[in-house]
């Protein structure tokens, strides 16, 4: 007998939308990510990086480069060129004025070392004799040689406890254009530290001093790395380019991450200023929200899925019902008959019980549409299909067989108990009042019981043989097809 086959695959068509929505929002939100990392990284190289640069180079101008405007307004007072004309005679009178400035201006510490007597003086008064057989003095004679007005260096503080201290050391001339001793202020590396650290956490980037050499000469708290830059991943095989162009924007990788490093040369300070930022760092942000994306994404493609799924159950339910049930009478048709029969096999074979077919056909039902009509002729098709079916067991399967035949399958039934149901239908079919006029018919069944080994046809067929003697014999009657007796060996 033909199989009755789903209507369509279910799962192939809820993984078919799965991956076509999956797709759909994976590739969008890529995209999304894509142009939005591409958009960072421009407005890093073009605005922020640049934007901060200055920023901080604004805050230098205050923080660190106005000690040099300092130095050479020291260098440059009458007062101290006076002083050291007259014979530096008024001790007194110089710390005085050294103070002032450290006072006024927030220094460290200031000082003026005199090039006739040698002598270093500090707000606090004479600290030492400078010498050139003093390793520590060798600063002021590197000064004393030099062609530049100035210059920035990193050195022991004798007159703070060696404390580490940025130095402005500018050199002074008299009125006549000789030299005549170095003044200047200094700033403790810490406090420039710190300042770098408020800087970093202010604009979220990793800032720092490199001199003319390449070396790191200050930096803030978060720095990791070897002063000399030109052994650092990355950055170092950039260092020669970046002193030579003093100025722009670098990429570099370091760490398996990508750095965005953007440079200013500073002259004032003679340093070149480092702005870095870590592009992964950079992208945390839009990388949080691909992941969340994403993560919607999914729980709107399983919202989707199972909301189709449902809607496909039930429809497909739906349609299976239509198609498997007879749209006149309410029971399964014989094209869904096909399944029943299967499994009532596939039962017998696992555990064989007795089972037995009805095979019903309403008498003179050409009579009736005849003199009434179809739709009266329906109308008693539906009386006998509903009496029928009121008439069995919860166990048992009802199908139109075909225009006003009926086929009823009785699970656990042998043949003398389904000749019993048969009878029981029949009577109440002949006392059952059909339709709105409320017709009498009748029906004639025949009955067989599987014998346990004929195909479903050849059982068929005996009931249907059953049906076709019963009405022969006069209609209105149930006629059994007992299995036929196993051959004699």
């Amino acid at each position: 007998m033909a199989r009755h086959l789903p209507l369509f695959d279910r799962r192939s068509l809820l993984f078919l939308l799965g991956l076509l929505l999956s797709a759909g929002f994976f590739a969008t939100t890529l995209f999304g990510y894509f142009v939005s990392k591409h958009a960072i990284r421009d407005t890093l190289i073009g605005q922020d990086l640049p934007l901060t640069a200055s920023n901080i180079y604004s805050e230098i101008q205050k923080d660190l480069v106005r000690p040099v405007l300092v130095s050479s307004t020291m260098a440059n007072d009458t007062f101290v060129r006076d002083w050291v004309l007259q014979g530096e005679h008024d001790v007194a009178a110089m710390a005085r004025y050294l103070g002032e400035v450290r006072k006024r201006y927030g220094a460290f510490s200031s000082f003026f070392v005199s090039d006739r007597t040698s002598t270093y003086y500090t707000g606090e008064g004479v600290l030492k004799k400078v010498s050139p057989d003093e390793p520590r003095d060798t600063w002021y004679y590197r000064v004393r040689q030099m062609q530049a007005d100035y210059e920035i260096n990193v050195d022991p503080d004798l007159a703070n406890k060696d404390a580490l201290t940025i130095f402005i050391n500018y050199r002074v001339f008299d009125f006549g254009g000789n030299y005549i001793g170095t003044t200047g202020i200094g700033l403790t590396v810490d406090a420039v530290r710190r300042l770098l650290s408020e800087y970093q956490e202010r604009f979220q980037r990793t800032i720092y001093f490199v001199d003319e050499r390449g070396r790191i000469v200050v930096f803030g708290t978060r720095l990791n790395r070897d002063p000399e830059l030109r052994k650092v991943e990355g950055v170092g095989n950039l260092v020669d380019r970046i002193l030579a162009e003093r100025h722009g924007t670098y990429q570099f990788v370091a760490g398996g991450d990508n750095h965005i490093l953007h440079v200013n040369y500073l002259p004032e300070l003679k340093w070149y200023l480092f702005v870095e930022q870590n592009e992964d760092v950079a992208l945390a942000g839009i990388r949080r929200t691909l992941y969340v994306n994403l993560a919607i994404s999914l729980a709107v493609t399983l919202v989707v899925m199972l909301l189709t799924h449902l809607v496909l159950s039930r429809y497909q339910r739906r349609m299976e019902e239509m198609a498997a049930t007879d749209k006149l009478t309410g029971l399964l048709n014989r094209q869904a008959s096909a399944i029943v029969v299967d499994k009532v096999m596939a039962e017998y074979r696992r555990e064989p019980r007795p089972v037995s077919v009805l095979l019903a056909d309403v008498d003179h039902f050409k009579e009736i549409n005849d003199r009434y009509g179809h739709l009266a002729g329906d109308a008693a098709l539906r009386g006998v299909a509903e009496t029928l079916h009121n008439g069995l067991r919860g166990s048992d399967i009802a199908v139109r067989w075909g225009g006003e035949e009926f086929l009823l399958v009785l699970r656990g039934c042998d043949l003398s108990e389904a000749e019993w149901i048969a009878e029981k239908l029949r009577a109440a079919v002949e006392q059952a009042p059909l339709g709105e006029r409320a017709l009498r018919t009748t029906i004639s069944i025949g009955v067989a019981e599987y014998d346990g080994s004929e195909a479903p046809d050849q059982w068929f067929n005996r009931a249907d043989a059953a049906l076709y003697r019963a009405k022969h014999a006069g209609r209105n009657r149930v006629v059994a097809d007992p299995p036929a007796a196993p051959a004699a060996g």
